[in-house]
């Protein structure tokens, strides 16, 4: 069988689905690895390194041509899928829950769609294969990095002759995997950080790392089937809002990491909240999207400055901004899937297999996951409907007006645009 490593072309894209380590490691199972010429060049990977591990280098008409098995970090685009061909299949992260028509083309194709971000995570083997976690890992890390950046102050304390510097006060908002590493670089950096959940089970896991565990009392336990959290009614998210904007306010800085697949994510930061922060308070909103985001008025890839000078940074696809190490750790996953799903050389597709049945998207011509099938079959005005919609108060364009109309006056565009997000799943809000 032959598997093939795609040159990403999202915008902003640098990360490699496959390192050339991952090649030697493949081929005892009989998978030859084909490599668009090119591929790695965003991570620092040259030609000559996936040749000298025994890769193929080829054209991208070539691979398309010859390969059994495309391997991308992203989702394709429309001119990928043309050039796809019946009986093909594509692994990568596909987010088939926020586009369920990009399923319907590669079922139309003839293709097999098997999506890493359809991983059941609660099995403890899939660990392995975790794109999600690892990505988001690799996000929280360059979260904190990103707000000490932009951030006017020291996140130490620093005592010298010229004076103390006081540390930075962070608050991080979601504490499941991007958001413990978030605390945990920001800790490192010496910034006094607090973290919050609505899981009081977290509380060991964000005190582990010498953070302080803020403890709401308008939201009781919101713990939900294998360890993530369960989504808030309209009350809770209400009170929980209501409750957050005094700690957010007495905070320097502010990472948000909530977000529900193929949902909108969760507002945590309202207008009113940013409005009671301080001058030169930063906000790094990991669940900016093209759906919305944590923060009121964030925009994803893009860096806002408020009337009252907040900083509010859309960081939707951070990850690709540490292309060397997010590319490493998504290798190690993509592997580890293609391995279980390869029998006797070739691909093995069984939806009954309980970790198939999560990602594999398309097969045979058909939609065979039952999520987006239902999603494919339902009104489109229904895909996204639900209680998010109540977290936010009025229409979007209203959040840019506000009294005085000038609370976001300027915008920035500080972070390379990216290809959607794509690798960043942290649901613990």
């Amino acid at each position: 069988m032959k598997a093939a490593v795609v040159k990403e072309t999202a915008p902003g894209e640098r990360r490699v689905a496959l390192v050339p380590e991952a090649v030697a490691r493949l081929r005892p199972a009989g998978i030859d690895v084909l490599v668009e010429s090119g591929a790695g060049d965003g991570a620092w990977l040259t030609d000559a390194a996936y040749a000298d591990v025994g890769a193929t280098i080829v054209s991208s008409a070539e691979l398309y041509r010859s390969a059994d098995v495309i391997l991308t970090v992203t989702k394709p685009s429309a001119a990928m899928v043309a050039q796809l061909r019946p009986g093909q299949a594509i692994v990568g992260m596909l987010a088939p829950l926020t586009d369920p028509e990009l399923a319907a083309a590669l079922a139309a194709q003839g293709v097999t769609a098997i999506s890493l971000d359809g991983l059941p995570r609660t099995l403890s083997r899939t660990q392995p294969m975790d794109a999600l976690s690892s990505q988001s890992n690799v996000a929280g890390y360059k979260a904190a990095l990103v707000a000490a950046t932009a951030f006017g102050r020291f996140f130490p304390m620093l005592i010298t002759a010229a004076g103390t510097a006081r540390p930075a006060k962070v608050l991080v908002l979601g504490t499941g995997v991007a958001g413990l590493q978030a605390i945990g670089t920001a800790r490192r950096l010496g910034a006094v950080v607090s973290g919050y959940d609505v899981r009081p089970s977290s509380k060991t896991e964000v005190e582990s790392l010498g953070a302080t565990f803020v403890e709401l009392t308008s939201v009781g336990d919101a713990a939900g089937q294998g360890g993530y959290a369960r989504e808030l009614t309209t009350d809770e998210r209400q009170a929980q809002q209501d409750e957050l904007t005094g700690h957010i306010a007495r905070h320097d800085v502010v990472i948000t990491t909530a977000q529900v697949p193929g949902r909108r994510p969760p507002l945590l930061v309202t207008e009113d909240a940013i409005k009671a922060m301080a001058p030169g308070s930063v906000i790094v909103d990991m669940g900016a999207s093209a759906l919305g985001g944590n923060v009121a008025g964030s925009r994803p890839s893009e860096t806002i400055i408020t009337g009252n000078g907040i900083t509010i940074i859309g960081a939707d696809n951070l990850p690709a901004t540490v292309p060397a190490a997010a590319s490493a750790a998504y290798s190690r996953n993509i592997a580890a899937l293609l391995l279980h799903l390869i029998s006797d050389g070739v691909l093995a597709i069984d939806t009954g297999d309980e970790i198939q049945a999560g990602v594999v998207i398309t097969h045979g011509g058909r939609v065979v996951h039952e999520g987006v099938a239902a999603l494919l079959a339902g009104p489109e005005e229904d895909l996204f409907s639900g209680p998010e919609e109540d977290l936010y108060s009025g229409p979007e364009e209203d959040l840019f007006t506000g009294p005085g109309g000038d609370l976001f006056t300027e915008r920035q565009a500080e972070l390379p645009p990216t290809g959607g997000g794509a690798g960043v799943d942290d649901t613990s809000n």
